[in-house]
């Protein structure tokens, strides 16, 4: 058994568990980090980087989204994290998409963004293809990190910079604290953080039974554009004002459904909305679509990716591309009025899930507020 005892053991090395290790670390707390893989191999390094406020639900999720921002930001400075682009510009390539960005632009939401007429998106992002896009909305909060680069960063950067001790390869089997069973040894713990990421059926399941989670199945690519390509900002477009909460929230939205519904099901079938973000090489990240994975199949459709690829052509003005990655995700979801979990089930256990696909956006935010339930 280990002989060193720890203020916290943080089960599960994603974001969301950095985010805890991170801020406990900080207030001056031994802090252990297990994880049952050689290192973070889940949805924290298989996303875009995007840390999305813009169009997150109204309430918790939108405020935690604008804190974790902030942390991010903090985060990135320490660990020396670049940030590769700040901001989102949401292009409207349908009236009805319009409308419902200008109805968000009147909610509190929304003061911070400005509506773009199609002149404006020319010159503010002037990749985008302004022949079929109508106007659109800046958002001035996003910022985008290499997530596959910033996760083992900050990783590294907490065990050198503050005693954060890693165990990989170490899968937790039980727990009775202060005794903490795993794969490979005993380790001590005042108290115990459980972040399972997609993990449903390990030692959180006995808490999270009850929340009737699910996982969900995406597609994304990298693609290396021309050379002289440059995103001012990170882009989506109309599919993703029906899939966000902080859109689908106001009625006008049923009306850009509908139309979306007759032009392209086959897109709306596979969860498909675009999102693209560029990297420090100039490479972009595109995606993504979304489909239940139960029974989970670890094979990409080919048909899903070239819808994905048909919308990033209708909205850039990028047609000679290569692809150069493809890639499958998966994250937990729960009630559709849920993004996120954070459970109590003792004095000394926290059980935090992100059920939306938003860890990301919210993961430092949800560390705060549970360092904050313990008066940290």
């Amino acid at each position: 058994m280990n002989s060193k005892k720890y203020d916290l053991a943080v089960v599960g090395a994603g974001i969301v568990g950095l985010g805890h290790a991170w801020l406990a670390a900080r207030s001056g707390l031994s802090v252990v980090v297990l994880d049952r893989d050689p290192r973070c191999v889940g949805a924290s390094i298989r996303n875009f980087g995007f840390i999305t406020v813009t169009g997150q639900r109204d309430g918790d999720t939108w405020r935690r989204a604008r804190r974790s921002r902030d942390l991010w930001e903090e985060v990135a400075q320490l660990a020396q994290i670049p940030i590769c682009h700040e901001g989102l510009t949401l292009v409207a390539q349908r009236p009805e998409a319009l409308a419902l960005l200008e109805a968000f632009k009147d909610t509190h939401m929304g003061k911070d963004c400005t509506l773009l007429t199609q002149d404006a998106i020319a010159k503010t992002c002037s990749v985008v293809r302004t022949e079929s896009c109508m106007g659109g909305m800046y958002s001035p909060h996003e910022l985008r990190v290499e997530s596959r680069d910033a996760i083992p960063q900050i990783a590294s950067w907490l065990a050198e910079s503050l005693g954060v001790d890693f165990l990989y390869n170490c899968e937790v089997l039980d727990f009775a604290l202060p005794q903490i069973q795993t794969s490979i040894e005993t380790v001590q713990a005042e108290r115990i953080v459980l972040c399972p990421g997609t993990e449903l059926n390990g030692v959180a399941k006995r808490y999270l039974q009850d929340y009737q989670l699910s996982l969900t199945q995406l597609q994304m690519l990298r693609v290396k554009p021309p050379a002289n390509f440059k995103l001012s900002s990170a882009v989506m477009s109309d599919l993703s004002f029906v899939r966000y909460a902080g859109y689908t929230g106001l009625g006008c939205h049923h009306d850009l459904l509908q139309r979306l519904e007759s032009e392209t099901p086959e897109s709306l079938a596979a969860g498909i909305h675009l999102i693209v973000v560029q990297s420090e090489d100039g490479s972009l990240v595109v995606g993504d679509s979304h489909h239940p994975a139960t029974p989970f199949e670890p094979y990409a459709i080919e048909a899903v990716d070239r819808l994905i690829l048909k919308h990033l052509e209708e909205t850039l003005l990028l047609t000679h591309y290569d692809v150069t990655h493809r890639w499958t995700g998966r994250y937990p979801v729960g009630p559709a009025d849920k993004d996120a979990l954070i459970l109590a089930p003792a004095n000394d256990v926290r059980v935090v899930s992100v059920t939306s696909g938003t860890g990301a956006s919210t993961a430092f935010a949800l560390a705060e507020e549970v360092m904050q339930s313990w008066g940290i």
